[in-house]
């Protein structure tokens, strides 16, 4: 199928992105022949994916760039570039393209020397593909050091090179980026759309799709964890029993430290294979030896990858308290609409006789002090506050309205 299909209700960008792509085979083509370029082309060199959490910018960028270098024989007869089939669009999408660089981290942060790296790479010719394309999917966590050295090659780019950035929103990328790349913004997928792919692409059972779409609100990503992983749903559920055990202050202390227990025993899961198989294939590649014994002068790399380690155990930490307090968030969302009885679909259905009570209970300017107080936390993780102190200060903010 083709690669535009990935987009899950991004109708409007598809067209865009098949648009450009089509006019990227019309540029490559007159260069070639060199022939004059045709006039007022809807494909530049460095484009801006933004939109919510879920909406599919690194999908986005992963399909145009697949298109891009699309080899399909349709293409001479006047095909849709992007076929999904041939040899350059599978290559792209899974990530071994020669041509095609994906970047992603799992850090706080990208550094300078990340992107010196990349921008050398910008500087190559393509080896076997018509464009050399570097997709940034954490565009946004670039240092601002790293967001200089990029701007240079954003601003003087190698001929047949292209840049695809994906960040929350353009406010997140420097101006000076921005205002040189082609800016699209992506939308939150319907949640039928969201439960529509679970059911073709996962083969997972409508009803079962269905709740997760609805309660992950169209995030795509996270609404197949929530489908496939029996443990993501006992999880959400914990959290979701949170506004039920906030009765005293002990209530409140105890179940700050169960979600930040159990954030730091979900990034430990997530974390622990690969850690122990990079540290193996480091191991291995600087000759330790059959008894574990490490060769003179590698102690430092050793060390370097262990500080890696536990900045990317870091960062995924606090990203599993992050999903943990948009379900909150979702859950008093669900209280609200109830209190002002709207028409409004709920995220949480399995709940609704409790979110009933609580909507009789309490007021709906309680409820919006409930929901500030969770956007409050968040922001505090984002500013490194410690988290337990955070959170702690979320759930006596709760108890109190």
């Amino acid at each position: 199928m083709p690669v535009w299909d990935d987009l899950v209700g991004q109708e409007k960008v598809s067209e865009q992105l098949e648009a450009a792509a089509r006019d990227a085979d019309a540029l490559v083509t007159a260069v070639a022949a060199d022939t004059q370029l045709p006039e007022a082309s809807r494909m530049t060199h460095a484009w801006l994916f933004t939109g919510p959490p879920g909406s599919g910018r690194s999908t986005a960028a992963r399909a145009f760039a697949a298109a891009l270098q699309c080899v399909s024989p349709d293409r001479a007869l006047g095909g849709v570039p992007g076929c999904g089939f041939c040899d350059g669009c599978h290559t792209s999408l899974i990530g071994t393209h020669s041509d095609v660089e994906i970047v992603r981290t799992d850090l706080l942060s990208i550094g300078v020397k990340e992107t010196r790296d990349l921008v050398r790479r910008a500087q190559m010719s393509p080896a076997v593909g018509r464009w050399q394309v570097i997709v940034l999917e954490d565009a946004d966590r670039l240092t601002e050091g790293a967001g200089n050295v990029l701007l240079k090659a954003v601003e003087e780019p190698a001929p047949r090179t292209v840049w695809l950035l994906c960040a929350p929103s353009i406010e997140d990328v420097l101006p000076t980026i921005r205002s040189r790349c082609r800016h699209l913004t992506l939308r939150t997928p319907p949640v039928a759309a969201v439960a529509d792919i679970l059911v073709r692409r996962d083969g997972i059972e409508p009803e079962v799709a269905a709740v997760a779409a609805r309660a992950t609100q169209g995030h795509v990503g996270r609404a197949r964890r929530l489908a496939t992983d029996p443990s993501a749903r006992e999880r959400r559920a914990a959290v979701l029993r949170l506004p039920l055990r906030i009765d005293d202050i002990g209530g409140c202390l105890k179940a700050a430290q169960e979600l930040i227990d159990a954030a730091s025993e979900d990034a430990k899961q997530m974390a622990e294979e690969t850690d122990v198989k990079e540290t193996d294939e480091l191991k291995a590649a600087l000759g330790a030896s059959q008894g574990g014994r490490m060769p003179r002068g590698t102690a430092g790399v050793m060390k370097e990858l262990e500080d890696k380690q536990k900045r990317r155990r870091t960062r995924t930490q606090r990203d599993s308290l992050d999903l943990a307090l948009i379900d909150l968030t979702a859950f008093y969302r669900d209280v609200l609409a109830l209190q002002f009885g709207t028409s409004l679909a709920l995220a949480n259905t399995e709940m609704q006789d409790t979110l009933e009570r609580l909507a009789r209970g309490t007021t709906p300017e309680t409820t919006l002090r409930r929901i500030e107080a969770i956007a409050a936390c968040r922001e505090a993780l984002d500013r490194n506050v410690a988290p337990l102190l955070a959170v702690e200060a979320m759930t006596m903010a709760l108890r109190a309205g």
